[in-house]
């Protein structure tokens, strides 16, 4: 068994909608078919006894290694604990070449489980060792050392829950929720609009008490100390019991309370002086309650209780705490609901007073406190007490967080009860978190769990609001590029700032921020992050979706504007049409409920997609009698279609008509190709809800020449001669060109072209063999990069396929494309016209505007 091209896909792909390792495994024999290994399926399921079926999907079928690794890497992952479910082997074209694919929820964890199943695979092939308990738990720990916390992905699962898009943007806890324009930031429990002088001022907790004090919100006496001595003195000026604590701490890191002598403060000064500067004040008996606040709300309350053990005659304190740290629901860290208690000097500390040594076996009963300290960093326990809080003490927490400027903020409060004013029983707020920690809220040890990550995304987002911003996914053969420039250039007349991506680059509100191919998902999602994007266009290309998936977890439009064989078949096992259409509809299948598909409707293996798309369909097509085009519209649903000298769209009984002769980019409907893609467009731009007169206004001012459209039939003028410009690089491509060209007048044809070398050879020999019949004269040249053909190969291919044509023509050869075009170029007589299929697009289109502006200046 070898493995080889281990791919992350970290969006929608061609499996499905999750997020997944993609493998190609090659079985040799006799490893096509575990039954022909005798003995392999009991040594594997003795070495991991918990493995599960070997198809986990269920299907019937020959059972190869590579389907055992598959239902090792899925099981890995979920006896670590990771929620993961999908997972499949496809059989290649390729005999013995399987693609394996295996859902993952976190990418490191998904990848180690896919190493750790080879290992497995290869002990359990060679009579091997393989620790599965160690495994696992080695994938739990990176689980939990890479997964969100619980506080981040309380947030995130209730933006989820409505429909919010996300993106964690570092390994840590900062997340990006919705697009472009629309998009808020959170860092765990911190939020974007969380001002960096009302986070610098809940640090300084002296600062904090004294703003907290102005404004009428009872707090503890206490101030600054310079060292033990100075901090004795604050003690016995404010009076005994008092609480030592860093000035700029969190997580309860460094405190100390209910200090009652001088040894006990040397201790606590020492251990809040490792953290930062140290202050003293009084204590304030009764109970430490966490409060919530979020915006102008109090969403929930906790009693915290400091880490303590019960006696039960029999064991020592030491052992007490080791029996309590043994719950699984204590951990280290912020992983799980509870932490472990600490057993360290400040514990040592706190059983001195309480007359005991960590070896005394307390009386049965006997509640021992390991801390005053009551925060759930540090072992504390947590009792939900919301629906408790008396209204005047949730307006003291709320004027708080107010008095400070957060959005969001834990507020500690130190009182008897929540149950009345804390005036009234000389209570007080001890200090106030600009990123609060919700595990005590979400999971508390003693009562309701509260969903406060909901609250908080209600604060980010109004009812109804999803953070979405309008995206337009395009796909297809030929005409994607135009197709996504002519959406982007219509919603843009509509006074939206337009985010694209194309094969030519990155634009946002008409500016390229980037350039070359930009087609895939890294390009789409900059575009989603980038802030003044209000709108997307994103040209999707065979490719990105393979190697990663879909940049975005679902659109509002996607357009398919047809599937062609000429498509880059033969590549990464994408070997027929149908299997193109099978890659191409993933955006299809990714459409929003309330979105549409924009379908060609005269490409059968097009429309085929419609029933795969989760919103509505619009079709188009030129003909008004197509049969699917006639039974979609006599269903009262949207169509487009030529009428005529109009384009027509229709939905029920309602029409709007654009007169052809209205878009430029047609040449009065000449142009079928572009009438293809302007109807696309437009299917487009009425998904996104514009209006007619907006889609009127942006048809008409939409110029297909080089800075607009680059390499998409870019006409020129060249000493009264007919120059085109192209991309065109596959057959299908190749016969709307021909039909466009013969649709305009000429005396002679002539066209420059060249092949592909990552295509088919079929593919380019057809190419000449439909240009041969409809041209005088045929230059060819062979392209700067020659994509892993032999010198001379492409041009062979090229001549093969004109001895195809049955049309006598002139034919040369040369090297160097601006040679070619140059050639051509010095041969034209006025009234002729010339066909330049670009290679180095840019390049090309520079050369040819450099020459038909020295004929201007000559004239």
């Amino acid at each position: 068994m070898d493995v080889s091209r281990i791919r992350a896909l970290r969006g929608p792909n061609l499996w499905s909608r999750h997020t997944a390792i993609e493998a190609v495994v090659a079985c040799e024999p006799p490893e096509r078919a575990i039954e022909q290994l005798p003995g392999f399926e009991d040594a594997l399921r003795k070495l991991f006894p918990s493995l599960g079926p070997l198809r986990p999907d269920g299907r019937p079928g020959q059972i190869s290694l590579a389907h055992a690794l598959e239902a090792a890497t899925l099981a890995l992952q979920a006896q670590a604990g990771c929620p993961v479910t999908f997972s499949r082997t496809a059989v290649t074209v390729e005999t013995g070449i399987y693609q394996v694919i295996v859902e993952y929820s976190e990418e490191q964890v998904g990848r180690l489980a896919f190493d750790k199943a080879q290992a497995l695979i290869q002990a359990a092939l060679h009579e091997g060792e393989f620790d599965v308990e160690a495994a696992i738990a080695e994938l739990r720990e990176m689980d939990e050392d890479v997964r969100l916390g619980p506080s981040t992905g309380s947030i995130v699962t209730a933006a989820a829950a409505r429909g919010i898009p996300w993106r964690r943007l570092t390994t840590g806890s900062l997340v990006q929720f919705g697009w472009g324009s629309k998009q808020r930031r959170i860092w765990a429990a911190e939020v974007d609009n969380t001002s960096a002088v009302a986070e610098s001022i809940a640090q300084d907790k002296d600062l904090t008490k004294r703003l907290l004090a102005a404004a009428g919100v009872p707090v503890p006496i206490g101030r600054p100390v310079s060292d033990p001595d100075d901090a004795w003195v604050v003690a016995e000026e404010i009076g005994l019991p008092v609480v030592c604590k860093p000035q700029d701490g969190n997580q309860g890191k460094g405190v100390t309370v209910n200090i009652v002598s001088r040894e006990q403060l040397d201790i606590a000064f020492k251990a809040a002086a490792e953290i930062g500067e140290v202050m003293v004040e009084k204590y304030l008996p009764g109970n430490d309650f966490r409060l919530l606040v979020v915006g102008d709300k109090l969403v929930a309350a906790a009693r915290r209780d400091p880490p303590h053990v019960i006696g039960d005659g029999v064991l020592t304190v030491r052992a007490l705490v080791d029996k309590v740290n043994a719950d699984p629901r204590r951990g280290e860290g912020h992983a799980t609901s509870l932490t472990k208690i600490r057993f360290d000097d400040i514990a040592i500390a706190r059983l001195d007073v309480q007359g005991l040594k960590p070896d005394s076996v307390p009386e049965k009963g006997r509640r021992v406190i390991l801390r005053n300290n009551a925060n759930l960093s540090t072992g504390g326990t947590a009792t939900d007490v919301t629906d408790d809080v008396h209204p005047e003490v949730a307006a003291r927490a709320i004027a708080a967080a107010q008095t400070i400027g957060l959005e969001i903020c834990g507020v500690d409060v130190l009182c008897e009860s929540v149950h009345k004013p804390l005036e009234d029983q000389n209570g007080g707020i001890v200090e106030v978190n600009a990123a609060p920690g919700l595990r005590m809220h979400l999971s508390p040890s003693y009562g309701k769990g509260r969903n406060v990550g909901e609250a908080m995304v209600a604060n980010l987002y109004k009812s109804g609001d999803d953070g979405r911003i309008p995206v337009v996914a395009v796909t297809g053969t030929n005409g994607k590029t135009t197709t996504a420039r002519l959406t982007a250039h219509l919603l843009a007349t509509s006074g939206l700032r337009v985010g694209m991506t194309n094969t030519d680059g990155v634009y946002v509100n008409g500016r390229q921020i980037d350039s070359g191919d930009c087609s895939g998902p890294k390009s789409a999602r900059n575009v989603l992050m980038h802030p003044d994007v209000d709108a997307a266009v994103f040209e999707t290309a065979r490719g990105g979706i393979l190697r990663e998936g879909l940049g975005y977890d679902r659109c509002q439009t996607a357009v398919v504007t047809n599937i062609g064989a000429g498509d880059h078949l033969g590549l990464n096992y994408i070997t027929t049409v149908e299997d193109l259409a099978v890659l191409k509809r993933v955006i299809v299948m990714n459409v929003a409920a309330n979105g549409y598909a924009v379908l060609n409707a005269a490409d059968p293996i097009v429309t085929a997609m419609a029933p795969k798309c989760p919103g509505g369909i619009i079709y188009f097509t030129a003909d008004p009698h197509n049969p699917v085009l006639t039974a979609h519209r006599a269903q009262g649903k949207r169509t487009l279609c030529v009428d005529g000298d109009a384009i027509v769209a229709a939905e029920g009984n309602w029409r709007e008509s654009l007169l052809l002769r209205d878009i430029p980019i047609t040449r009065n409907g000449t142009i079928g190709f572009q009438v293809d893609n302007v109807m696309a467009a437009i299917g487009a731009a009425w998904s996104s809800g514009l209006d007619w007169d907006t889609i009127r206004r942006g048809l008409a001012s939409f110029v297909n020449d080089a800075d607009n459209a680059p390499g998409r039939f870019n006409v020129m003028d060249f000493r009264g001669a007919t120059v085109i410009a192209d991309y065109g690089h596959n057959p299908d491509a190749m016969r709307a060109l021909v039909s466009a060209v013969n649709a305009l007048p000429a005396k002679r044809r002539s066209v420059v072209i060249s092949g592909a070398g990552d295509r088919r050879d079929e593919d380019i020999r057809e190419q000449t063999a439909i240009l041969g019949e409809a041209f005088d004269e045929l230059i060819l040249f062979q392209d700067a990069c020659q994509r892993g053909r032999e010198d001379g190969e492409v041009l062979a291919l090229l001549r093969e396929g004109l001895a195809k044509a049955q049309r006598a023509q002139k034919v040369d050869e040369i090297r160097g494309e601006f040679v070619a075009i140059d050639t051509a170029l010095d041969r034209l007589q006025p009234g002729d016209l010339c066909l330049v299929l670009v290679d180095q697009v840019e390049e090309a289109l520079a050369h040819l505007a450099k020459r038909c502006a020295e004929v201007v200046q000559v004239a």
